[in-house]
């Protein structure tokens, strides 16, 4: 699979030299590297099935898949999105989630699963009344998890056990966390509570907890996405056999990682095929002609053929694809545009199951030119539209979603990695230098993570680059020949060790994101004053920037100007002295377009000078405060917009709620220090969208009342270290929609008020 990235990035580069005239030597240059990597990889190769891979042939083929599979998500979303696919109205409704469907898949959806169901099932209630252990193998994309979770949930199964578990085990499990999960989930089964002594339990206990709590229980239990053999080695210690008919089923790709059935009679393996060629063509045409019932027209036959084969029997390429050419117009010309587009490599398509920070990949989308301006959006506005139109289409998968419903994270289908694993644990210097110094067309460079400490002088010759990432790295210094990267738009240095901006980066005229704080090492607790970036005097000329964050507030200058940035869409400012507060309200008035403010005072009992604001951004959607309020500046009433709102170390005398509840579209407040009052009372009414509301470190706090009528929507309630707060609060039993309630280090009275009477 490796020397197939290799040839398609050959394919790719041929392509690229037909529309890049005059640079023919360099790409001669390239294209003689790559195929001596292609040779490389090809030795490599057969050596690593006799001899292992733990050399530097197994770096070169990491770096090369990496490199490929990410430019292959690009491809695709260019692919998908700008070729054919439907025109995006990034204007809908924000709040419309188009994910809710795929969380309820049909029985009549599913094709080619009714037999291997059935046999399951049977497997799982019928037979011995031994511990039985079946595994579900197959490679990825196959159904596994899917088969299995319709048998787990059938009506044959969940009534015939005492209790059951369904585990999804990560390739870097950790079985204290794995053994807790089980026994929650077994309570949670029975509709019990399980003990808290667990949440502290370490490993050797957990496993006698579990043996003693299943001694007399008939029960099943699930492990998905199972690695390799040593998990079944730790965990079968915790699980005993009872002789009640208890069932144990594990998914997994490779049958090394399975329990041998040669080890014992009552361990079951069970191979899923991949689907015939007519399920496949079912399955296919259901996707493809949803409105036609699954009635395909003859012209488009031959192409449909084409791609089922590619496809090779895995359901997830043939759902995923399917999907993507059911939008598209059902005419031979279109279909053979996009036959022409599709790699003939189709995992490729899919990647390890790998999380891609969603703010990331945008920026990434970018700088590469895939995304297209649309008048009254911001880029960023059109790239998340794309990303929804991916997500919608179960081309990628939600991995974390915020309080609003935004997606946060996403990963694709990890199939990439199931032949080469590995890991780089160094980037010499010599290589950065000669990356630099020779590709001097390159337009992304993403080093997050990435092992290295300083970047060479020659950075400043990309005059093509567009994005540079250094997030997570020990760099601690930027040369002044970035001042030459005339067409730079991102520039990310969260958690690097640079704690200060060359005055160069002033001339970056086209820069639209700049994020630069170091980690604080020392921090416990997340509300925190972090070590900010100092920036020079100019920074009014970058015109174009959209976000901004974490600066140092460190001169009236440079607040003064910040009033330049037009565009500003988020901005983030620290070690705001109380002198400074006037300025920067006079200058937040002028910024219409803002939606994310963050400022900081220079610690905890400085005053934040806010007050002189009266008309503050009308699209502001969040606010995060962190130092001393005299009382709540009056312009937040006049905050329509607002999503979220956290006031930290604010230590307010009034009761913050008489106002924040008012607020029409708020979802999410969290309190930290915020209030030094006895009482928190939420009216009839009040907080009609919050869905999430957290409190902690309200020393003053000896009652919160809520109101019935108020709070119909909140899902999450968290209260923690109110030293006086005695008992649950007054009326929470209004609040029907709560899913998520947590209380953490409360006084021994509150936590005795919960035990029952």
């Amino acid at each position: 699979m490796a020397e197939s990235a290799v040839s398609l990035v050959l394919d790719y580069l041929v392509q690229e030299a037909r529309l890049l005239g005059g640079i023919h030597d360099e790409v001669a240059s390239i294209r003689a590297e790559l195929e001596m990597i292609q040779s490389f990889i090809r030795d490599a190769d057969a050596r690593a099935d006799k001899e292992g891979v733990s050399n530097v042939a197994r770096t070169w083929i990491s770096t090369t898949i990496s490199r490929h599979s990410e430019r292959e998500v690009k491809v695709l979303a260019s692919t998908s999105l700008e070729q054919g696919g439907p025109s995006c109205d990034t204007r809908r409704d924000p709040w419309h989630d188009p994910r809710m469907a795929s969380l309820f898949i049909e029985e009549n959806e599913l094709v080619g699963i009714e037999s291997p169901k059935i046999e399951l099932i049977e497997l799982l209630v019928k037979g011995p009344s031994n511990r039985t252990v079946i595994s579900v193998i197959g490679i990825g994309g196959l159904g596994k998890t899917t088969l299995v979770k319709k048998v787990y949930d059938s009506e044959q199964v969940a009534p015939h056990f005492h209790c059951n578990a369904w585990i999804t085990v990560s390739q870097s499990y950790k079985m204290e966390e794995i053994l807790r999960k089980m026994i929650k989930d077994f309570y949670k089964a029975r509709k019990e509570i399980a003990p808290k002594e667990i949440d502290t339990m370490e490993e050797t206990q957990l496993i006698n907890e579990l043996r003693q709590y299943l001694c007399e229980k008939r029960y099943v239990v699930v492990f998905d996405d199972i690695w390799n053999i040593r998990f079944w080695g730790h965990i079968k210690l915790a699980l005993l056999d009872n002789k009640k008919g208890s069932r144990i089923v594990i998914t997994t790709r490779s049958e090394s990682a399975a329990p041998s059935n040669k080890e014992s009679p009552f361990h079951h393996v069970y191979n899923l095929p991949p689907l015939s060629l007519e399920k496949s063509k079912e399955l296919f045409y259901m996707k493809v002609f949803p409105c036609e019932r699954g009635h395909c027209p003859l012209e488009l036959v031959e192409f449909l053929d084409v791609i089922i084969k590619r496809c090779e029997g895995l359901p997830l390429a043939i759902v995923t694809i399917g999907g993507l050419l059911s939008t598209k117009e059902k005419v031979a010309p279109e279909w053979s545009k996009f036959l022409d587009s599709l790699s003939s490599e189709i995992e490729s398509m899919f990647p390890e199951n790998y999380f891609i920070n969603c703010a990331r990949i945008i920026r990434l989308w970018i700088a590469v030119g895939f995304v297209r301006e649309k008048k009254g959006l911001t880029l960023e506005d059109v790239a998340q539209d794309y990303l929804n139109q991916l997500i919608h289409r179960s081309l990628v998968q939600v991995a974390k979603v915020d309080f609003v419903g935004k997606t946060r994270s996403c990963r694709v289908h990890d199939m990439m990695r199931e032949v080469i694993l590995s890991r780089v644990d160094e980037v010499p210097n010599s290589f950065l230098t000669t990356c630099f110094a020779n590709f001097k067309l390159m337009k992304t460079m993403d080093f997050e993570g990435a092992p290295i400490d300083y970047i060479p002088e020659e950075v400043g010759d990309l005059f093509h680059l567009k994005y540079l990432s250094l997030r997570d790295t020990k760099v601690e210094k930027l040369p002044k020949s970035i001042g030459k990267l005339k067409n730079l738009e991102t520039l990310d240095l969260k958690r690097s060790r640079v704690s200060k901006l060359p005055m160069e980066i002033n001339g970056l005229s086209k820069l639209r994101y700049l994020a630069a704080y170091i980690k604080n090492n020392d921090i416990v607790y997340n509300i925190d004053f972090r070590l900010t970036v100092k920036i020079h005097s100019g920074i009014g000329c970058l015109q174009s920037l959209e976000k901004l964050f974490l600066i140092d507030a460190n001169n009236d200058a440079l607040i003064v100007e910040l009033g330049s940035l037009g565009q500003l869409r988020k901005l983030d400012i620290s070690k705001l002295k109380r002198e400074d507060g006037i300025a920067l309200c006079t200058t937040l008035k002028k910024m219409s377009h803002l939606r994310s403010l963050t400022i900081s005072a220079t610690s905890e009992e400085e005053f934040l000078e806010l007050q002189s604001m009266s008309s503050p951004p009308p699209l502001l959607q969040t606010l995060s405060l962190h130092g001393r309020l005299e009382k709540l500046p009056e312009w937040i009433p006049k905050l329509k917009s607002i999503v979220s709102i956290s006031l930290n170390f604010s230590r307010l005398m009034d009761d913050p709620f008489k106002v924040l509840q008012a607020l029409p579209n708020l979802m999410d407040v969290w309190l930290h220090d915020g209030y030094e009052g006895e009482q928190l009372h939420i009216e009839g009414g009040g907080f009609q969208k919050l869905k999430s509301l957290g409190l902690r470190n309200l020393r003053g706090l000896n009652r919160l009342i809520i109101d019935e009528g108020s709070l119909p929507l909140l899902e999450k309630l968290r209260i923690g270290h109110c030293p006086l707060l005695k008992e649950v609060p007054s009326g929470i039993h209004h609040l029907k929609s709560l899913k998520h309630l947590q209380f953490y280090d409360m006084p021994r009275e509150f936590v005795l008020s919960l035990q029952p009477r």
